[in-house]
């Protein structure tokens, strides 16, 4: 992460870490509504560029340039990946974040039209459930979080999921 004032560049290994469970995870009945209208439609590493640069388009933000372009290096070799969410011709809504094995490192998510993030989430978490992932990290929990299902686990657990997870023959797009 970026300090958003001096841009310095830092690592995180919190002792408290939000994942999320994902194959407990119910989609919520409004998500699946607008599925059902078609209102929103999701694609994979359709324009990573755009999504990281809309989830750095903020008043304060741990997204700098200096991430911005190490994100898109790692999406060049395939390890950072995008979803976004559409309406009509426009992305609306979209997140990012890295695959490794059958881990996913969720990293920021943004929209411009209410619950598009959510809808990339949610499609995100079946996305990664058909392929067979065991872990959807979120590093840290806050409200919003939390409200999509993200619960805390003690570092010592974390490590041991996370050592499964990386081990995995997994990928994220073929």
């Amino acid at each position: 992460m970026a300090d958003s004032e001096s841009g310095e560049i830092y690592m995180h290994s919190p002792e408290m870490r939000a994942i999320f469970p994902i194959y407990d995870l119910k989609t919520p009945k409004n998500i699946i509504k607008l599925a059902k209208k078609k209102i929103f439609r999701c694609t994979i590493n359709n324009d990573f560029e755009f999504v990281i640069k809309q989830c750095a388009n903020r008043k304060i933000t741990w997204i700098n340039d200096v991430i911005i372009q190490s994100y898109i290096n790692l999406h060049k070799i395939k390890y950072a990946h995008s979803v976004e969410t559409w309406k009509d011709n426009e992305i609306v809504g979209g997140l990012y974040g890295v695959a490794i094995g059958g881990a996913f490192f969720g990293e920021s998510m943004f929209n411009t039209v209410s619950d598009a993030s959510k809808f990339a989430f949610y499609f995100l978490v079946e996305y990664l459930k058909r392929r067979g992932f065991l872990l959807l990290d979120s590093q840290y929990i806050n409200k919003f979080t939390e409200e999509l299902g993200a619960i805390e686990v003690p570092k010592v657990i974390y490590l041991k999921i996370l050592d499964k997870a990386i081990n995995l023959p997994c990928t994220f797009v073929d």
